[in-house]
């Protein structure tokens, strides 16, 4: 049986490849999906790939991950990370090892953007990578 990463994002990710392409990348979801499969099959993993903008949404995903038997989960709750007790608390709550990951690398933005609820429950971060964020996630997490 082939291990499972959850990939979740967070609110506004749906608008990757259109919203400030400048700080974000002109990749789309949908290309980092893509990305992440390609690899993923490289390293004999599967990719559950999923993005809301909504808070619920991503917390019973975290829960569903741990009770589904995902090998670990990627996370980038997008502009979540710095508001979410809620979501630090689901990661908290769960064995499945989480990965944060953001496009950018928010100690370089705005003040309000270095505080991350989600860096404080997860296993490790990846920032500033563009999309290569993501699939540095998924190596990282190919070897837990």
């Amino acid at each position: 049986m082939t291990d499972t990463i959850y990939v979740l994002n967070g609110p506004n990710l749906n608008l990757l490849g259109t919203r400030e392409p400048e700080i974000y990348g002109s990749d789309t979801l949908d290309d980092i999906a893509g990305q992440l499969e390609d690899r993923a099959r490289d390293l004999d993993l599967a990719i559950d790939m999923r993005q809301s903008n909504h808070e619920g949404h991503l917390v019973d995903w975290l829960h569903e991950a741990q009770a589904e038997g995902a090998k670990a989960v990627i996370l980038n709750a997008g502009a979540f990370t710095h508001t979410s007790v809620a979501l630090h608390d689901a990661i908290k709550s769960i064995k499945t090892p989480v990965i944060e990951v953001h496009l950018s690398n928010p100690h370089t933005r705005e003040e309000f953007r270095h505080k991350s609820f989600v860096g404080m429950a997860a296993k490790g971060s990846i920032a500033g990578f563009g999309a290569l964020s993501y699939t540095l996630a998924l190596e990282a997490a190919a070897r837990f």
